[in-house]
């Protein structure tokens, strides 16, 4: 992990990047496809915003399998290009992202489908980042994890993760799962608020954030179970704050996509709440490269006047475990 600051807060960062595909959503889909690979299944479909069917992509062709994945028309070109490089059929869907999951699921009547959303142990691969930070922290909890949400697996993962430490007793309590989603597209936010059980309905607009853009998550019930299991909450980011967290986060040297950088611009509002205290561990999850979405990258570094407004408060990062 590395080191560095939030609106003057001591944070460490786990940057997911560094997984094959640069994105956290590797950690599942290598589970996933080992199980499918095991089991002799030869062809798979899945649905994704981006980052998952890349992911899905790689693994089946290392595995063997045959891919198709359905992505929203919308997608990062980054994204689409990697799926297709690694062999996979790709096919994209007109409308917003539920109108591609109706699509997965129509067409998985000829077709098994692999839905790292759905499948079960997806989320047995992604549960690994709650142990891999439990040994990053020399085998300690951290009090508190901030991550971003779409769907909601790597909140469910962290929450798989540190419930089996807790049950092992190698740590006293789970930490915080503390979630950011984009003021623009917050359906679980909204739930947790209203103390919901399921996503809330809204007029959702557009978001810089692509990865969020998930009006109804299949786990909905179970995301806003973990995240109150855990004491933990949501904080929602104004569209605006999206591109200013990019650029402060890449001004210390991290390059993460939109999706990833709303995390930097929740913090100060979880400070504020108290959410994130003084002499507590807190861990940052940036879950994808700034590369995966190179042509909303290249809009935002357009619009130079964001760099001459005051920074998030990211301080350098640095190596610290």
């Amino acid at each position: 992990m590395l080191a560095t600051e939030v609106a003057g807060f001591p944070m460490l960062v786990k940057p997911e990047w560094f997984n094959p595909t640069a994105s956290f959503k590797d950690r599942g889909t290598t589970v996933m496809m080992s199980v499918l690979g095991d089991q002799g299944v030869t062809e798979v479909l899945e649905d994704s915003s981006g980052n998952g069917g890349s992911s899905v992509a790689a693994y089946a062709a290392a595995a063997g399998i045959s891919a198709k994945i359905l992505a929203p028309a919308s997608t990062s070109a980054a994204k689409i290009v990697q799926t297709r490089i690694h062999g996979a059929d790709i096919e994209l869907i007109p409308g917003d992202r539920a109108a591609t999951s109706e699509e997965a699921v129509r067409q998985a009547a000829g077709r098994l489908y692999a839905s790292h959303n759905w499948h079960p142990f997806f989320l047995q691969g992604t549960k690994l980042l709650a142990y891999e930070i439990w040994e990053d922290l020399g085998f300690a909890a951290p009090d508190c994890v901030v991550v971003p949400a779409g769907s909601g697996s790597l909140v469910l993962g962290c929450f798989l993760g540190f419930t089996e430490l807790a049950a092992s007793g190698a740590i006293r309590a789970i930490p915080r799962i503390l979630v950011a989603q984009p003021e623009n597209y917050s359906p679980l936010a909204a739930a947790f608020a209203a103390g919901l059980s399921a996503s809330a309905d809204g007029d959702w607009k557009p978001t810089l954030a692509e990865g969020a853009t998930i009006a109804r998550p299949v786990r909905d019930r179970e995301v806003l179970a973990a995240v109150a299991s855990s004491g933990g909450d949501f904080q929602t980011v104004p569209e605006d704050e999206i591109p200013r967290a990019v650029f402060s986060l890449a001004a210390k040297g991290l390059y993460a996509e939109p999706t990833s950088s709303i995390v930097a611009a929740a913090i100060p509002g979880f400070i504020a709440r108290g959410l994130v205290r003084p002499g507590q561990t807190a861990v940052m999850v940036l879950t994808g490269s700034g590369l995966k979405a190179a042509s909303t990258m290249a809009d935002i570094a357009r619009d130079r006047t964001l760099t001459d407004q005051p920074e998030a408060g990211v301080s350098p990062a640095r190596p610290a475990i």
